[in-house]
């Protein structure tokens, strides 16, 4: 007999029969869950679309990347109308890009900010080359969504880094359809709204208060521009910065996480709705979202490129400076956003819309006043005279609706009286100069922001 010979088995054979099927049953479930795995990631991955940026597209002057572990992403809105889009406003060549966003994760991944940059705005655009059905673009001062239909993404994330000086690593490019089909898969985003909406054009109609949008109204929602607010793009993009956030609430909640088929559902959505960058893959985007697993909502900032109405250009925006240039810094940076704070009063000067009327004999001076204003960022409706003149006082008249906007627009003028008008149902505010005016308080512009935690049907 062998030493080294194992002593034979004691186990009954009906023991041995279970151990055996029991681990046959466990690598079965272990090849089929590797098996899904396997076929999920690969589904994910046939569903994202890429479009290739060279070095060609973006120039030989890019910004230095200064924080080499943050990464910085660039997200555009389609405004497409051909195909399943074709519904959504009139068909017009070629795309433009309703929403320009950039989103920094922070190098710790214990922060991230997305900043918007309206579309509306007045920026130096930078030469881009012809590229496919592309025509290319010129060097000259025009709209920053420009660069969308003259170049492309490439054209656009040149434009953006051209302004800010950051150095952009990715670009995800989502369509109407597909942020449709995002927010139906994770069951609707709840939003409030202050009023009942009728929109013709975005093919809205919503009653007023507190309510869960599927992905048709959603589009719609964040689409809106005229029938909503103040009819401003800037409206347009603190309704949209408010959706997001509440769309990553839910998704980063138990109701999405814990759920498979809905994470499945959100996934497969998200990925056939994307164009990114070849680098861009569904493995790193999987990497991305693991790396922020401990970020909660609360720690992710919106914040609007602080600007100003243009005095040359009316219906357009400017950048105010140094206020954007620090704001730049911080993100290429990687620094800290302590220093990037909200807006400075209760309801914003966005949110304000004003009627004029002059009641002094110096000509022009509503003209004046109205463009101060607008600086400021209120929405001036209209200028005019009062049936009398001259008036002493300075006087802000106001309705029940309206009185929660009235300590804003009084806290900027130097010298004012206010008047409730009980008769009066509409909020917009009435400001009937004086011949005391003295003008507006000095005030530097701050960034507005506010972070994923913002309730959408807080006063």
């Amino acid at each position: 007999m062998l030493l080294d010979a194992a002593p034979p088995s004691t186990a009954p054979p009906k023991r041995r029969r279970w151990l055996r099927w029991t681990l046959i049953i466990a690598v079965t479930l272990v090849l089929a869950l590797v098996g899904a795995a396997v076929i999920v990631y690969a589904k994910l991955t046939g569903n994202v679309k890429h479009i290739d940026i060279t070095g060609e597209d973006l120039g030989a002057t890019r910004p230095p990347k200064i924080a080499t572990t943050a990464q910085n992403i660039l997200i555009v809105g389609s405004d497409q109308r051909d195909g399943k889009n074709a519904k959504y406003g009139h068909r017009v060549a070629g795309e433009r890009t309703d929403t320009i966003m950039l989103a920094h994760l922070s190098s710790k991944r214990d922060n991230a900010m997305v900043v918007s940059f309206p579309r509306d705005s007045l920026v130096q655009l930078p030469a881009c080359r012809a590229k496919g059905p592309f025509a290319g673009q010129q060097p000259h001062v025009g709209m920053i969504n420009e660069s969308f239909n003259s170049g492309g993404i490439g054209c656009t994330w040149k434009t953006i880094e051209s302004l800010t000086h950051i150095h952009i690593d990715h670009f995800v490019k989502v369509d109407f359809t597909g942020f449709k089909s995002m927010v139906d898969a994770v069951g609707g985003v709840e939003v409030c709204l202050p009023q009942r909406i009728d929109d013709t054009k975005a093919l809205l109609h919503l009653p007023a208060g507190k309510q869960t949008l599927n992905g048709e109204q959603a589009l719609g929602y964040v689409r809106a521009r005229y029938s909503i607010g103040d009819g401003s793009d800037i409206g347009r993009i603190q309704r949209q910065q408010m959706f997001i956030a509440s769309m990553i609430k839910k998704v980063m909640s138990g109701q999405t996480l814990t759920n498979p088929a809905k994470l499945l559902g959100f996934l497969d959505a998200g990925t056939k709705s994307v164009t990114t960058d070849p680098d861009l893959t569904p493995g790193v985007m999987k990497d991305l979202a693991t790396s922020l697993q401990g970020l909660k909502a609360g720690q992710i900032r919106f914040v609007t490129t602080p600007w100003h109405y243009s005095l040359t250009q009316p219906g357009r925006v400017e950048w105010v400076q140094p206020q954007a240039g620090k704001l730049f810094e911080t993100v290429a940076g990687d620094r800290s956003l302590q220093g990037v704070k909200g807006g400075q009063t209760k309801v914003s000067p966005e949110k304000i819309q004003i009627e004029l009327r002059n009641g002094t004999y110096r000509g022009g001076l509503g003209t004046q006043v109205a463009a101060a204003l607008e600086q400021r960022g209120y929405h001036i409706t209209k200028v005019t005279d009062t049936r009398t003149k001259p008036v002493a006082k300075t006087t802000v008249l106001y309705s029940p609706a309206g009185e929660t906007r009235v300590p804003t627009l009084t806290k900027d003028l130097l010298a004012s009286q206010t008047r409730l008008v009980p008769a009066a149902q509409t909020p917009h505010l009435i400001l009937v100069i004086g011949n005391d005016w003295k003008g507006l308080k000095p005030q530097p512009p701050t960034v507005p922001s506010f972070d994923a935690t913002h309730d959408t049907c807080a006063s």
